[in-house]
């Protein structure tokens, strides 16, 4: 089956599964919106032709927009999510301060895992909301080294344990039923330049790729200019 993925190109990915230093970074080597709405029931999919929006967290009518550009396989992006995710939620998202996006960017780092991972996501955003997509992509992001072995069980785990439908989600994530959606995602990123996941997006500029002890403080530097600009 063609699920519409295409290779990126070499200036895109430098190493499917590399590293780029950048001072104390380090982030997967790769490149490749609108409010989702909340929901608690298990209805009916999104057809696979239309696309979803970005998952947001935050003020979706913050005139300050934070996307992350993130692998779940790649463990850089898990290390941000456990270790500096929270300083971010605490400071700027929960807050209201800003609208904070995920988007989806497998390199892969795993595959077919990566591209699995995202589209189990989205079956839990399109099927319950937004509110339940950042539950479910924050166990993905802590059970992150078991994806190249334990794909695609492992998603369906982890939709059983939240109260979804684990076999409903498997089949979309190993029928790559929002592969347009995951698609356009990367096809963003290239057009950005991003070069290593996670990377950090203001308002439509890359602002840090890679995670590190430093990225925190260089992506609330920029956030912090960004909103003063704002008044």
């Amino acid at each position: 089956m063609d699920h519409g993925y295409r290779a990126l190109s070499r200036r895109d990915v430098l190493a499917a599964a590399g590293t780029t230093a950048v001072g104390v970074l380090a982030g997967c080597s790769g490149a490749s919106g609108g409010d989702g709405a909340d929901g608690d029931g298990d209805g009916d999919a999104t057809p696979a032709a239309q696309q979803l929006p970005a998952p947001v967290k935050g003020d979706p009518g913050a005139a300050v927009t934070l996307a992350v550009f993130e692998d779940y396989a790649c463990p850089h992006c898990a290390d941000y999510n456990v270790e500096g995710f929270p300083e971010l939620d605490a400071e700027y998202i929960a807050p209201g301060e800003i609208r904070y996006e995920h988007r989806d960017l497998p390199i892969p780092v795993a595959d077919p895992g990566s591209f699995q991972a995202a589209n189990a996501a989205r079956a839990v955003q399109d099927r319950h909301g937004d509110e339940a997509f950042w539950t479910y992509a924050a166990a993905v992001f802590e059970r992150s080294g078991e994806i190249p072995s334990e794909a695609p069980d492992l998603f369906a785990t982890i939709a059983d344990e939240q109260g979804h439908d684990g076999e409903a989600i498997r089949a979309a994530a190993v029928d790559r039923v929002y592969g347009g959606t995951i698609q356009a995602d990367r096809d963003e990123a290239v057009e950005l330049g991003v070069e290593a996941t996670p990377a950090f997006v203001l308002n439509g500029e890359v602002v840090a790729s890679g995670y590190g002890s430093g990225t925190v403080d260089e992506v609330s530097a920029a956030l912090d200019e960004a909103l003063s600009e704002t008044g």
